[in-house]
């Protein structure tokens, strides 16, 4: 799971509550807080032969931070700090990845399972702003423009409710589980 009560208690402080309000004063903290805990997610030991994680450091990047930046919410310097640690981060540290699972949703669905998980932060969030993170998603994980791919891309279209779901996922159980089954390059 993303650390999610991370981004929300750092401290007795709400940096992601703080971020909606005014990203342009605080997407930076929490983009920086962000890049941290999942760097640690990345770099923890490995304790079983598959690690699973609900997003990672090239995802916070490649679509958060780059939301805040185009969308005007992020001052250039900002963004430029931003990218020379994920660019120091990724030339020094260990954060590949061998797999990305792109549970594929539309914009309408993803706001209508925001609604549904009333996460008190996220009240604020319109429509245009998941439109915009998912033109980022396809940008980075179906046509291959602006982002390196760091692995390859399953792509599971996950418009579905949760009993669907269950089913596809585990129809694509050995697919994720199994790395033999992953290609990596052409």
């Amino acid at each position: 799971m993303e650390p999610v009560s991370k981004w929300r208690n750092v401290r007795g402080h709400n940096p992601l509550g703080l971020m909606y309000r005014d990203a342009w004063r605080w997407g930076l903290t929490l983009q920086t807080y962000v890049q941290l805990t999942m760097l640690e997610q990345h770099t923890r030991p490995q304790t079983a032969p598959v690690r699973l994680m609900e997003r990672s450091i090239h995802s916070a990047k490649y679509i958060f931070v780059e939301n805040l930046y185009r969308s005007g919410k992020m001052p250039e310097v900002d963004y430029v700090v931003l990218s020379e640690w994920f660019d120091w981060i990724g030339r020094n540290m260990d954060i590949s990845v061998d797999l990305i699972v792109y549970l594929r949703t539309t914009p309408e669905t993803c706001y209508q399972r925001l609604k549904m998980r009333c996460r008190e932060e996220e009240r604020v969030i319109p429509l245009e702003y998941l439109n915009a993170i998912h033109r980022l998603y396809e940008e980075w994980l179906i046509t291959g423009s602006r982002f390196p791919l760091e692995a390859p891309v399953l792509v599971i279209e996950a418009d579905h409710n949760m009993e669907k779901m269950l089913e596809v996922l585990e129809q694509n159980r050995d697919r994720i589980l199994t790395p033999k089954t992953w290609k990596h390059g052409p």
